[in-house]
């Protein structure tokens, strides 16, 4: 499954399709962007299947961060029926597997 790009006007529909990992980001994060392709791969794992990956640029998306309560980049948030489950700041695939497994 390819990773859908958001933002403020369309956050609320896209974490209210069941269960969703989003990946807040900047364009200046030298680390959000070391783990784009490894968030693309996690998007197209098997055990992964039936959830929305959605990435959102943090700057350009007030609303969207605050929702989600993003402090560092890059973050990610799991959601499922439109409820935060969890998320956390972290470069670490490892750990953004096991905030994924929250909600498979």
């Amino acid at each position: 499954m390819a990773v859908e790009p958001s933002n403020d006007a369309q956050f609320l529909q896209n974490i209210n399709q069941g269960k969703v990992v989003v990946k807040f980001f900047a364009d200046w994060c030298g680390s959000c962007k070391l783990f784009a392709p490894k968030f693309k791969r996690l998007s197209a794992d098997e055990r992964f299947k039936g959830i929305l990956f959605v990435e959102v640029n943090a700057e350009q998306n007030p609303e969207a961060r605050k929702q989600a309560g993003v402090n560092t980049l890059p973050y990610f948030a799991v959601y499922k029926d439109g409820k935060l489950v969890d998320g956390l700041s972290s470069s670490k695939e490892e750990a953004v597997v096991e905030l994924i497994q929250k909600i498979v």
